[in-house]
């Protein structure tokens, strides 16, 4: 049996205390990441993304599905916007530009890496 399995027991609480660390990564403009897990070569992930106030990810599709877990504050793109406890599935084929206005911290959980159309 895989031993490999990762647990995070009282999310919420462990966000509120990792949004003050300094081991975030630069992600995008404005936005700053914590890996939780990432597979190589086009697999799985799952990042803790800590918008600044104004920030906005540049447009990108979805290779695969993306689940996003807004935890602090909100986050919107051209289809809605969605506080603190919303829950969004993109399926694969589907864009946006995800950003916030005063900002937030969300869970995104990745089946493939997205593409980025501007890149």
């Amino acid at each position: 049996m895989p031993s490999n399995r990762v647990v995070f027991a009282s999310l919420l609480e462990q966000a509120k205390e990792l949004r003050g660390a300094d081991d975030w990564q630069p992600f995008r403009p404005g936005v700053e990441a914590h890996w939780l897990y990432k597979e190589g070569d086009g697999g799985p992930s799952a990042v803790l993304l800590r918008y600044e106030r104004g920030a906005r990810v540049a447009e990108h599709e979805h290779v695969g599905y993306e689940h996003i877990f807004v935890l602090e504050g909100e986050q919107f793109d051209e289809h809605g916007t969605y506080p603190a406890g919303s829950f969004v599935v993109n399926p694969p084929g589907t864009r946006h530009s995800p950003g916030s206005v005063g900002g937030c911290v969300a869970l995104l959980i990745y089946e493939k890496p997205v593409r980025f159309l501007s890149e």
